[in-house]
């Protein structure tokens, strides 16, 4: 497929270019799109809008930063195959990363590379999106978080189904049939081996008549005696998972036990006595608003969270961290390496305060958590992000109203 001709390509990229940053600098895009605009070069052309503009200071704090991804936007081909290429190259950028420099709001820099895709973005087939999932998670992203007047339509983005999901009595009732299977097979073992005794000569030997049929009954009622114990294992094998009769330490460590809950960061700012921590006041909905301490400061800057929209347990013990109260566990995402920490990302439309569901687990939360049995160090290891970025626990999916909550980080701990 060729974008038409490389001219009229190159004119209309440039005029998105300059649509979209004159509506985040509220500029005039007819005083500064003209014929010449059409056709230069995208960083002579940002050079020009910034020029004009003393309504945005990350241009001259990130410039160097800002016209590489300029230049990005500039090289990128209109020809499909080498288009193709250039996705690719962005998809391996955009692994652990939210936006391009980095942090959770969109910068110039996003939105000119999110003007140079779009169009051809938006008319690439579900196959051939899912070549270049952190692309298409990060312009959606975008779009959803970025003023656009507009100028673009939304790419419906294909949210993959999760089905595949097994729910915690699917799991039960598989374990449960291998275990019937097992025990059935070791029965028949055991009566196979009676019948071949019964099939097999006889070898007379000086030994008693009493004595051989007594130790017959004692063989035979063995027998019995396990095959009426396979009987009652597999019929309480079978009622178990049907009636959910969950154990009470099962329930300790499941996550019904935790409430966990759409929040919304209304002010941030650095902890007065620790550099790695941080301050958020969370609005829960309702006029709740939740004062927490996070390990974030090395990772983000107070306005880097300031309405950002994560994910929090609200249930956890109140208590001080540093002398700072906190009232609250904001969940993050994780790589092994601890060099990438990201907030978990509800989906867009999730109401503020509602809870996170798991398929499958349906029980009241505990009011407090309680420290001493330790509930939170058994149920974390089971919480981390899949190969697509979805939240997950053991295998099911941080569930809203609007979809599952993800993350940018990909096969990562949850904590």
């Amino acid at each position: 497929m060729e974008v038409n001709s490389s001219e009229g390509f190159t004119s209309r990229r440039n005029k998105a270019i300059v649509h979209a940053l004159c509506k985040r600098l509220l500029l005039d895009p007819e005083n500064l799109f003209s014929e010449s605009a059409g056709t230069c070069d995208i960083p002579h052309l940002i050079s020009n809008i910034f020029q004009s503009s003393a309504n945005d200071t990350s241009f001259s704090k990130n410039q160097d930063e800002v016209m590489k991804w300029a230049t990005f936007a500039n090289n990128v081909p209109d020809k499909k195959d080498a288009y193709h290429a250039a996705l690719k190259d962005l998809n391996e950028d955009l692994v652990q990363k939210s936006v391009l420099l980095g942090g959770l709001k969109p910068s110039v820099a996003d939105i000119i590379v999110f003007s140079a895709l779009h169009d051809f973005v938006s008319h690439i087939s579900n196959k051939e999106a899912q070549n270049y999932p952190h692309v298409i998670r990060w312009m959606d992203y975008i779009q959803n978080n970025e003023d656009f007047g507009g100028v673009f339509d939304m790419i419906v983005v294909n949210k993959a189904p999760f089905e595949h999901f097994c729910s915690i009595d699917t799991l039960d009732a598989n374990q449960t049939a291998k275990k019937m299977s097992q025990t059935t097979k070791s029965v028949e073992k055991s009566e196979g081996n009676m019948n071949l005794k019964k099939d097999l000569p006889e070898k007379k030997a000086p030994v008693d008549d009493k004595a051989s049929i007594d130790s017959n009954k004692v063989i035979k009622a063995a027998v019995v005696k396990a095959a009426t114990e396979s009987t009652k294992k597999n019929t309480e094998e079978k009622k178990k998972p049907s009636e959910k009769e969950y154990s009470e330490k099962d329930i300790e460590c499941s996550i019904t036990i935790l409430n966990v809950q759409v929040g919304l960061i209304r002010k941030a700012w650095k902890h007065p006595s620790a550099d790695s921590l941080l301050v958020e006041e969370i609005d829960l909905g309702d006029n709740n608003q939740r004062q927490v301490v996070s390990g974030l400061a090395k990772y983000y800057s107070p306005d880097d969270l300031i309405n950002r929209r994560v994910v929090l347990i609200t249930n956890v013990k109140p208590g001080k961290l540093r002398e700072v109260m906190s009232s609250g566990l904001v969940l993050c995402a994780s790589n092994q390496e601890n060099t990438a920490v990201e907030p978990l990302i509800p989906p867009e439309g999730a109401k503020i305060g509602e809870r996170v569901s798991f398929s499958g687990f349906d029980g009241k939360p505990e009011d407090v958590l309680n420290p001493k049995k330790k509930q939170l160090e058994k149920i974390t290891p089971h919480l981390y992000t899949d190969e697509k970025g979805v939240a997950t626990y053991k295998g099911i999916p941080f569930m809203t109203s609007s979809g599952p909550c993800t993350s940018s980080i990909t096969n990562a701990t949850i904590k």
